[in-house]
């Protein structure tokens, strides 16, 4: 079910087709000094500047008309044109999206960008067009490792004197399993409910990239980052099929080359922010630790087993063979 705050935003989401069918609604879930939504607001300027006004996007941050999950499902029925999601999210719509969150698939950010500008990207961009789904472009999220209280050394850490960490994780079906086969027990929480879940108790640890422990200030909870990168989950720029069939040819150009623009805008602003993020979080008490990685791959092995077949299986042996 969408949940809509009021008739004001109803009718907003509303507008993207009559007296105002030129300018696009895109909503997503993070704030405004996210390295993402500025990229975001870099890929507005640049189509408005590129069909002279004729087309503009006019974005809605910090959830404002709903979650991820919602915005997707907005999408889906036409009410709203694009949104900014994690693929994570996407699996739960699009299966060639679970390849993304395999863990340790990616043997680094070059490999990860190779796949993405390549043709194995553009494919899984183009698989939830059958779900009235057309991704446009991938943004950098960066690698993402365990944060928490005490060190998470190990998949043994997980398990600790006989207690099993709850671990928050997105409404993934592959993060999922991925902690519970480390020997964790995972938990899907709301990224806006994750603090104050931290800071109760309710789970003992989260994972996620450099930025994202910054911004969401869960370094004033976990002291110890725990750099094992275990997965490097892209953010998705997704438009409505439905929209995107309502763009004329040339509006579809214009839109295409402003998200192009703006993903090696983003990237760039990643970077600077990830290492800002790094010291910040440093500067106030968190110890970043280099793990050893090996452990950790061997303990998700039996996911790359479970995936061997099937159409994740082969996405998993052409991104392997990508050099």
């Amino acid at each position: 079910m969408i949940r809509f705050g009021n008739l004001a935003v109803l009718a907003a989401l509303l507008a993207v087709y009559g007296a105002e069918a030129r300018t696009l609604r895109l909503a997503h879930g993070l704030n405004t000094e996210h390295p993402v939504h500025k990229g975001m607001v870099y890929m507005a300027r640049r189509v408005e500047e590129i069909s002279d006004g004729k087309l503009k996007i006019k974005i809605y941050p910090s959830e404002q008309l709903g979650n991820e999950k919602e915005c997707i499902e907005a999408l889906q029925l036409g009410y709203l044109a694009m949104t900014k999601t994690s693929s994570a999210t996407m699996e739960l719509f699009v299966e060639d999206y679970c390849v993304l969150g395999v863990p340790y698939l990616f043997r680094d950010s070059e490999h990860f960008w190779k796949v993405a500008m390549g043709p194995i990207g553009k494919e899984i961009l183009d698989s939830g067009i059958s779900k009235r789904l057309k991704g446009l472009c991938y943004y950098d999220a960066g690698a993402r490792s365990f944060y928490a209280r005490k060190p998470i050394l190990s998949p043994a850490d997980l398990c600790r004197d006989g207690k099993v960490l709850k671990v928050r994780v997105q409404n993934s079906p592959m993060a999922t399993e991925m902690v519970n086969v480390m020997g964790g027990a995972a938990t899907p929480i709301p990224w806006g409910e994750l603090y104050s879940a931290l800071d109760q108790g309710v789970v003992d640890a989260a994972e996620n990239n450099p930025p994202s422990l910054y911004v969401s200030r869960h370094y004033e909870i976990c002291k110890y980052y725990c750099l094992d990168e275990h997965a490097r989950v892209p953010d998705i720029l997704v438009i409505s099929s439905r929209v995107w069939n309502s763009l004329s040819g040339e509006e579809q150009k214009w839109l295409e080359q402003a998200a192009d623009e703006s993903v090696a805008h983003q990237k760039k602003l990643w970077a600077e922010f990830e290492e800002f993020s790094l010291k910040e979080v440093a500067k106030n008490g968190v110890e970043i630790i280099e793990v050893e990685k090996q452990p950790f791959i061997d303990s998700v092995k039996p996911i790359w087993e479970k995936y061997k077949d099937g159409r994740v299986g082969e996405l998993i042996r052409r991104i392997v063979e990508v050099e």
